[in-house]
């Protein structure tokens, strides 16, 4: 999937077509993701870090999505996720890496 859905030149008007198409790159990059695409990791990673394409900004989420893309060995994620970590708290890290545990635990077992 790569970063092919993060516009580098987004209107600053928005139709609910726009919105629309939004919620389906975001929901297309879950199905993705819950296959174990790093690259949709770290597009969910840039979409909440930035509250960009119809979500809102969560870094605990961000964090969340970039580690899990770092894990699977996404470059950029690992940068990402340290950038936004000066950014959290260390309850809001521990939070993030628990959420990430528990998506690769779901998402292990739907694999089975």
């Amino acid at each position: 999937m790569g970063t092919a859905w993060v516009h580098e030149n987004e209107s600053a008007e928005t139709t609910s077509a726009d919105v629309a198409g939004e919620d389906m790159l975001v929901a297309n990059c879950l199905t993705a993701a819950a296959q174990g695409d790093t690259d949709a990791y770290y597009d969910l990673g840039v979409a909440f870090s930035t509250g960009s394409h119809g979500v809102v900004c969560d870094l605990v989420e961000a964090h969340k999505w970039f580690n899990l893309a770092a894990v699977g060995g996404h470059d950029e994620a690992q940068f990402c996720r340290a950038e936004i970590s000066d950014e959290m708290t260390a309850r809001e890290i521990a939070e993030a890496q628990r959420r990430a545990r528990e998506w690769l635990s779901m998402n292990s077992r739907k694999a089975a």
